[in-house]
C-alpha cells in the first residue's frame, strides 16, 4: 500500500486530505478500518487536492529533490553539530539521539531549551511512545523547509555544544 497526504504534498497541513494506493482487498480493507477512525473530512478541500494530484511528473520530481536535499544538508549539519544521526528515507523528520550533545539524554528538556538558547524548534520522539522512556533520548528535526531556513538551522545548531558548555 502507498499511504499519502495532500498536507505533506501539498503544504497543505491541516486540510487532512490523504489517499491509499494498492491492491483493492488491501484498499477495501483500509477503508472498513476508516470509517472508524474520523467523523468528517476536509471535503470542501477534496477537489483541490484533486488538481494538485493531475500536476506533472516534473512537480513531483522537483518536490522530491527539494525534500532530498534539505534532508542531507540538515543531517549533515546535526552529525557535524555532534548528534548521532539516524538516516530516513521517507519522512519530512530527521531524528537523532541527543546522548553526544546532551550526556542526560533528556530530549524533552532539550527541545524546550533550544528555541530560547538558539532560536530552533524540534520536537521529543517519547512524545510518540507508549513507553516515553524508550524516546527519552531521541528528538526530531523537520526538514520540510526551504533551503535557507534549513542552512540557518543547522549554523545555529552549530553553536548548540557551546552554548551549552
Amino acid at each position: 500500500l502507498t499511504i499519502s497526504s495532500g498536507g505533506k504534498t501539498f503544504s497543505t497541513t491541516g486540510w487532512k486530505i490523504g489517499w491509499i494506493c494498492g491492491p483493492q482487498p488491501l484498499v477495501r480493507a483500509a477503508m472498513k478500518a476508516k470509517q472508524f477512525l474520523t467523523y468528517v473530512n476536509g471535503a470542501p478541500f477534496q477537489p483541490a487536492i484533486a488538481v494538485g494530484l493531475r500536476l506533472g511528473d516534473d512537480y513531483f520530481a522537483g518536490l522530491a529533490e527539494r525534500l532530498q536535499n534539505a534532508r542531507d544538508a540538515l543531517a549533515l549539519g546535526l552529525g557535524e553539530a555532534g548528534f548521532t544521526v539516524y538516516p530516513s528515507e521517507a519522512t519530512y523528520f530527521t531524528t537523532v539521539d541527543i546522548t553526544p550533545v546532551r550526556p542526560d539524554g533528556d530530549g524533552m528538556a532539550l527541545c524546550e531549551q533550544l528555541p530560547h538558547l538558539i532560536g530552533v524548534v524540534a520536537v521529543p520522539n517519547q512524545v510518540f511512545y507508549v513507553d516515553p522512556a524508550r524516546g527519552r533520548n531521541l528528538v526530531r528535526f523537520a526538514c520540510c523547509k526551504r533551503p535557507e531556513v534549513i542552512d540557518e538551522a543547522v549554523e545555529r545548531l552549530g553553536r548548540l555544544k557551546e552554548v551549552l558548555a
